[in-house]
């Protein structure tokens, strides 16, 4: 006889909704989301689509009431619980739009808890756009399966993120004038966060200011001058290498 094919199949669409979601929950969906599952997925009624709620974790939902403008998934069984991520918080000067995005979803992808922009001298940007952000922000979530969506702060000048750091928490500054090796620094536990500066770096004063700061360690991320979103995406990687969940559990 022919196996019985695994379920959920791994092949599952999936999609984050607005929650609470719970067991024989059933949630209707509607616009681009419908399209979606519907005339590019091809979602028929009985068909599996996964369900994330940025609150209670990870579901198995099946297709019902699929019609031309909608269809409802119904909750079937929890696959996961809300996943925990590393208190991590990813501070990056504005960038251009597209090179901004891209720092948005790598974040999201390597585990990132929070996105807190930074306005600085040099940056050739000054606003977001929150419905991007979290449009990108959920594409990536889904993309790579994470339950917990980051947030994204407004953005907030420099001097404003320097007066307002919570105590406790280390801040490494990629700082292109050297500093101790990224890797070696990221050795150290506990909350942290990462400043990367915009196109140009940042100015001797800003410099001047970040490094009289109390939880300012300066690092370096190598011999070569990085992109600001290359920096972000490599240091963040690195970081999540050596203390984060890429590391396994601590003992």
């Amino acid at each position: 006889m022919p196996a019985t094919p695994a379920w959920p199949p791994k092949s599952a669409p999936r999609l984050f909704v607005s929650g609470p979601l719970a067991i024989d929950i059933t949630v209707a969906i509607d616009g681009p989301q419908a399209h979606y599952l519907t005339r590019v997925m091809r979602i028929a009624a009985g068909d599996c689509v996964i369900l994330c709620d940025d609150e209670t974790g990870e579901w198995a939902a099946e297709a019902v009431d699929v019609g031309k403008r909608g269809l409802s998934l119904r909750c079937v069984a929890q696959l996961r619980m809300r996943e925990a991520v590393p208190d991590f918080w990813l501070c990056p000067a504005l960038l251009k739009k597209d090179r901004f995005d891209l720092v948005l979803e790598k974040a999201c992808e390597l585990g990132v808890a929070q996105i807190r922009p930074v306005l600085t001298r040099r940056c050739v940007a000054d606003r977001i756009n929150p419905d991007r952000v979290r449009a990108t922000l959920v594409e990536a979530a889904e993309q790579c399966a994470r339950t917990a969506l980051p947030t994204c702060a407004a953005p907030v000048t420099l001097a404003a993120l320097l007066a307002h750091w919570p105590e406790g928490r280390t801040l490494y500054f990629a700082d292109e004038t050297g500093g101790a090796p990224a890797a070696q620094s990221f050795a150290r536990s506990g909350p942290a966060g990462l400043l990367i500066g915009p196109e140009g770096g940042f100015d001797p004063a800003e410099r001047d200011a970040i490094r009289a700061h109390r939880a300012a360690v300066p690092i370096t991320l190598g011999p070569r001058v990085l992109r600001g979103e290359t920096a972000a995406i490599a240091a963040c990687a690195l970081w999540m290498g050596i203390a984060g969940d890429w590391a396994g559990p601590r003992e």
